[in-house]
């Protein structure tokens, strides 16, 4: 894949809209437009329930809005996804759990370079979801490797489908639960965390990205771990995380992209916000590494921007989301007519 970076813009996949069409049309005025979780259309539009698909022993739970697991259920139903895991239709995303994925592979993606898609990742869908005692199944062993190895099938034939519509695809992993795995109550160390981790982007299909929209230990993302692109809350966490200053030089020098989520999604910050405001944020956040020997010219070339953040809590629906995606754009129009990012 050809990631150039040059202040490219793209976001991330949930949207507050319940009109299907018209999300993707807002996902397609970005530079890496990408198909949309939708959950307020539909709960199972939501990330985690979306991926739960065909995994066993999982019950979704549409009126209370829960998804659990039965242990006996699972171990029940794992011979019959033995027999049936060679096909890549038990990977597949439904109509029922995806209708926005069919809509946007029957557009016109040609005149895109790159075209994007999600799931939820395995530490945070195993912190989510629980068993029929409230443990979360990542802290049992035999599920854990097993909702890994399922999370990498679902990827990779996620990666296959769009790749059969555009050459140049990646699907990146929402992490949200990163933030919180290095807490000593969780009962799942980091050093073994990192290394299924590592073990689990190894087996995906396709270039390797993560999002999360929290402030984890950015070292464990950084390094050793094969990660490829990485997207970040620059707006909320920006100044954190330019402090690993020598892991992100070396995840640049490696030849990796920083998705910088800089445009805020919340009615009341953007409010306060102006496109030439958060362009010079931004720039703060880069001359910080600068100062500690990342050069300019780097992080822009491997610079996409993108929203701080999903938001589907704003009073005015998908409104100020939509306002913020056109910020977005100007704010990367603004940077790239500065520094003369041309291709």
């Amino acid at each position: 894949m050809n990631m150039k970076g040059n202040c490219r813009t793209t976001a991330m996949g949930i949207l507050p809209h319940t009109d299907i069409e018209g999300a993707i049309d807002l996902a397609l005025t970005l530079d890496i437009p990408f198909w949309p979780q939708l959950p307020h259309y539909s709960y199972y539009e939501d990330m985690y329930v979306q991926v739960s698909e065909n995994f066993p022993g999982i019950f979704v739970d549409t009126d209370r809005k829960r998804i659990t697991l039965n242990t006996a259920r699972f171990y029940g139903e794992l011979e019959e996804y033995a027999l049936k895991s060679g096909d890549d239709h038990i990977f597949r995303l439904s109509p029922q759990y995806s209708a926005a994925f069919d809509a946007f592979m029957a557009r016109d993606l040609s005149g895109y370079e790159i075209i994007r898609g999600q799931s939820i990742g395995p530490v945070s869908f195993g912190l989510k979801i629980a068993d029929e005692n409230l443990k979360p199944i990542i802290y049992q062993d035999d599920i854990r490797e097993f909702l890994y190895e399922f999370i990498a099938g679902k990827t990779s034939v996620q990666y296959r489908q769009l790749a059969e519509k555009h050459p140049n695809t990646f699907v990146w992993l929402d992490e949200p639960g990163l933030e919180i795995i290095f807490g000593s109550f969780t009962g799942y160390p980091s050093g073994r965390a990192k290394k299924d981790f590592g073990d689990f982007l190894a087996r995906i299909e396709g270039p390797k990205g993560v999002h999360l929209c929290g402030n984890p230990d950015w070292s464990f993302l950084l390094s050793g771990i094969g990660l490829e692109i990485l997207s970040i809350d620059a707006y909320g966490c920006g100044e954190i995380f330019t402090r690993y200053s020598d892991e992100v030089r070396a995840f640049l020098d490696a030849g990796n992209i920083i998705s910088w989520g800089i445009v805020p999604t919340l009615t009341e910050e953007l409010g306060r916000e102006s496109v030439e405001k958060l362009a010079l944020r931004l720039e703060g956040l880069w001359s910080n590494l600068v100062g500690r020997g990342t050069g300019l010219k780097q992080i822009l070339k491997q610079a996409w921007l993108a929203p701080a953040r999903c938001c589907l809590i704003n009073a005015d629906g998908h409104a100020t989301v939509e306002s913020a995606y056109n910020t977005l754009i100007e704010v990367a129009a603004v940077l790239r007519e500065k520094y003369g990012l041309y291709d």
